[in-house]
């Protein structure tokens, strides 16, 4: 009779669950000792780099990534992390260890009280009742990750490894299947209403972030002529942003919300919410005669969608429906045709910004001049994760996303998220060239996923902009017009802490210097297995202005 351990390694096989990203505790032993060969273990030095690793691996591979924490400490510790994973519906299955469920009534040592830990973030938490529903257990966990795009807890006692397996079928799908059919009458529905609009705009975000959608999110633009932005703070493009009809980042205050959307009559929104927003503002999201409507493969976005029409669909078969749809050659807007809408919107928008000159001899560098010569050596297939707040929008102004998963953030704003997600989709992308552009004080926060990356040889760089505070905590007490009570940090090293941790390392502080290490390292970048973190120190109190 197989053991519960043995009936799980299977399913995990069966789901394509063969890397596990841990660090682990003694709950986990009895699972891990003697793992199979075909069964990949990552270590990382903290629970909120192993999920954020295992969030970027399953991103960039779109299927579920598993992950293994240890009790209340380690579920305890990842919470922030599987938040984020959470909103940027990262499929993800979580085995939390228990202890031994022989005494789990008498409250031993290292015994959590775990269903409710982590809140509501999980889209699904299961302790088994018995050992032998383990393995169903974790299969129903990979299907509720993939089909509600999000975290999947399951909680095993340490015991259960070792319980004897039952020879039943699994009380979960042997397979799950997702239609990508779209409904013709919807997608009629939402065509008449493009075709019908004078002046349409679509808004794009993280779920159009697929090359299905981006492909007809571009033949859709193209036949109607429609500018494109994208959704603000979206964790990941949904448009092609070197595109002509590219007209930027959607504003995230109401003010400059009604002003960006009020030339169309129609907003199409596509993969994003409707509308995210920081800080509050009152007043309405678009301006009277601005109708909405919402296409998302997210129930949860469409149920809380302030539109006219909201369409729950696989996003790609949709799109690429609704661009056949749309006649391209109908005069809207005023008699203008579609493609002479499209090279109006051309004319309009997308004026990329032009990068800053060069610091003159013995000036600082800024954050700016460090994008800007990014941008000109990073190949089209480049991942970018980024995660610097106060920079954040020069590098959308100068590092545009080319490709599918050509931009990767942390949805949710909590830090901590691009080291160790850089090192995931690494893996899981081996073909991609990836760079992480992260603020010193991000990098902090989970500094010790570098370890991992020398450990496993992740060929990553990381361009850490080194300003030695947190500069945008500091722009927001500026807007209070009063002082800030923190500290500037800038005796904190982390070049001196990604050697330490293995990691190969320099400290950037001249343009000549910068230009030399990119000019070394980028070439070779998608043939890398060696992580190397580039510590830029760059000016705080400048912020460039395209």
């Amino acid at each position: 009779m197989p053991t519960v351990r043995e009936a799980a390694l299977d399913v995990m096989r069966r789901y394509d669950l063969t890397t596990v990203f841990a660090n682990p505790g003694s709950t986990e032993v009895p699972f891990l000792a003697g793992l199979p060969d075909d069964i990949r273990f990552v270590l990382a030095l903290h629970e909120g780099s192993v999920v954020g690793a295992a969030t970027g691996y399953a991103i960039a591979r779109d299927a579920p990534a598993l992950a293994l924490l240890h009790t209340t400490a380690g579920l305890g510790n990842a919470v922030g992390a599987l938040c984020t994973a959470r909103v940027n519906r990262a499929p993800l299955v979580v085995v939390v260890g228990q202890q031994d469920r022989r005494h789990l009534v008498q409250e031993p040592f290292l015994a959590g009280r775990l269903e409710q830990l982590a809140g509501d973030h999980p889209v699904r938490t299961e302790t088994p009742p018995r050992a032998q529903d383990v393995p169903g257990a974790i299969a129903r966990a990979a299907h509720a990750a993939r089909t509600l795009r999000g975290p999947a807890v399951v909680i095993v006692p340490m015991d259960d490894w070792a319980c004897p397996a039952e020879e039943l079928p699994l009380p979960a799908p042997a397979e799950l299947r997702l239609s990508d059919a779209a409904d013709p009458g919807d997608v009629r529905d939402v065509a008449e209403l493009v075709g019908a609009a004078s002046a349409l705009g679509l808004v794009v975000g993280a779920g159009a972030d697929h090359p299905g959608t981006w492909e007809a999110l571009t033949r859709l633009a193209e036949r109607t002529g429609a500018e494109v932005w994208q959704e603000s703070f979206g964790a990941r493009a949904g448009f092609p942003q070197d595109h002509p009809l590219f007209a930027g980042h959607l504003p995230a205050d109401r003010t400059r919300l009604r002003e960006t959307l009020g030339p169309y009559d129609l907003v199409l929104t596509v993969g994003a919410p409707v509308f995210r927003q920081y800080p509050y503002e009152e007043g309405p999201l678009v301006r009277p005669g601005t109708r909405i409507v919402l296409v998302t493969d997210d129930p949860a976005e469409a149920h809380r969608a302030p539109a006219q029409l909201a369409v729950v669909a696989r996003l790609p078969s949709f799109c690429a429906a609704l661009a056949d749809s749309v006649d391209g050659s109908r005069t809207s807007g005023g008699g203008r045709t579609g493609g002479e809408r499209s090279r109006r919107g051309g004319a309009s928008r997308n004026r990329r910004a032009a990068p800053p000159e060069p610091p003159a001899e013995g000036e600082p560098l800024r954050a700016a001049h460090v994008l800007a010569e990014l941008a000109r050596r990073l190949p089209p297939e480049t991942v970018l994760v980024e995660e610097t707040p106060s920079s954040r929008p020069d590098l959308h102004a100068l590092v545009p996303a080319r490709r599918p998963l050509g931009f990767l953030s942390a949805a949710m704003g909590a830090l901590g998220f691009a080291l160790p997600a850089a090192v995931g989709v690494r893996m899981a992308a081996p073909e991609r060239p990836v760079v992480a552009v992260v603020g010193d004080g991000s990098a902090l926060y989970q500094i010790q996923a570098l370890w991992t990356a020398a450990r496993y040889r992740v060929g990553v760089v990381f361009v850490v902009l080194a300003n030695g505070r947190y500069a945008i905590m500091d722009r927001l007490a500026e807007k209070h017009q009063d002082t800030a009570p923190w500290p500037d940090f800038e005796e904190v090293s982390v070049s001196g802490m990604a050697e330490a941790l293995g990691c190969s390392a320099r400290r950037v502080t001249g343009h000549a210097e910068l230009l030399a290490e990119l000019d070394a390292l980028l070439p070779e970048l998608a043939h890398s297995t060696r992580p190397v973190v580039l510590e830029v120190a760059v000016k705080a109190d400048e912020v460039f202005q395209p």
